[in-house]
């Protein structure tokens, strides 16, 4: 228990001296994208630290780079943070349940909702779930799994159903003081003892709906990106330059591809439109 204990506290120090490592805020390129969030809600879950500055941090880098939707940050470590809400396997299902009946109740006020969910470290795992738990026709937008404390051989077909778009999953191979280290010592996630996800992405297990896994944006750690306060750790990906220049043009491609949609599907149909024409033809004749 003395080495885990020492473990934990070096793992946690080392986080706490790196929350302050962000670089200054360069030209955002995602301005340069015009998409409609008028109709987006992003709803965002923290680590097993729960909301913390940097999740805050997060959500403005997406705000910066031009995302003006709605954004909701849920803590679901129910005031009891750190280990205790890392081994809570059962309440962990239940609080996924909860995040799933926010994106239930959203998806039926709004069906055409463009519902965005991301999830840091220990938070992944609660994302999977909530998606797994949805109803049938319930489905969300787009996904960021970031730095997943998620055992890489999870099956993600049932979660991956609920997904209209793509689910993009930031790994780094530099993170491995906690999702090596840490997640061999206490677990993944969901409960497994290895290296978690995180580190390099996900395999495809067996039996897993191949289609579905296709989904999957692998974005693997790059070294320029330290130009953006992301240096390769645990919560680099979370600092508001390198959201706002890595992953909100991501997000704000995806939202401006679906816009020509959503203005076809308010077009007349053929026959309506035809029958407008003839009709404004009369009425110029009759002028």
């Amino acid at each position: 228990m003395r080495q885990s204990g020492w473990c934990m506290t070096a793992i946690a120090t080392a986080l706490m001296m790196l929350v302050g490592c962000a670089a200054p805020m360069p030209h955002v390129l995602a301005n340069e994208i015009h998409a409609d969030c008028s109709n987006a809600w992003l709803l965002h879950l923290p680590g097993i630290a729960g909301m913390r500055r940097i999740d805050h941090e997060m959500i403005r880098g997406f705000q910066a780079a031009g995302y003006t939707g709605k954004t909701k940050i849920y803590d679901w470590t129910e005031n009891d943070p750190g280990l205790d809400a890392l081994v809570a396997y059962k309440r962990n299902h239940r609080e996924a349940e909860k995040v799933a009946d926010q994106i239930t109740k959203q998806f039926r006020a709004d069906p055409h909702l463009e519902i965005i969910l991301t999830g840091h470290s220990g938070g992944t795992g609660i994302a999977v779930w909530a998606l797994e738990y949805l109803p049938d026709d319930v489905q969300v937008q787009t996904v960021f799994l970031l730095a997943s404390a998620l055992s890489p051989e999870y099956d993600l077909s049932r979660a991956l159903r609920h997904v209209r778009g793509k689910v993009y999953v930031f790994t780094s191979p530099g993170d491995s003081l906690v999702l090596g280290t840490g997640t061999r010592l206490f677990g993944t996630i969901d409960g497994i003892k290895s290296d978690a996800a995180g580190l390099n992405g996900f395999v495809t297990p067996k039996g897993a709906d191949k289609e579905l896994y296709a989904k999957l944006v692998s974005e693997p750690y790059q070294r320029d990106w330290i130009n953006f306060g992301h240096i390769g750790n645990h919560i680099g990906c979370m600092s508001r330059a390198f959201v706002a220049n890595v992953m909100a043009p991501m997000l704000l491609k995806d939202l401006a591809a679906l816009e020509p949609v959503a203005q076809a599907t308010t077009q007349p149909a053929a026959g309506e439109e035809h029958q407008a024409q003839a009709s404004a033809g009369k009425s110029e004749k009759k002028m």
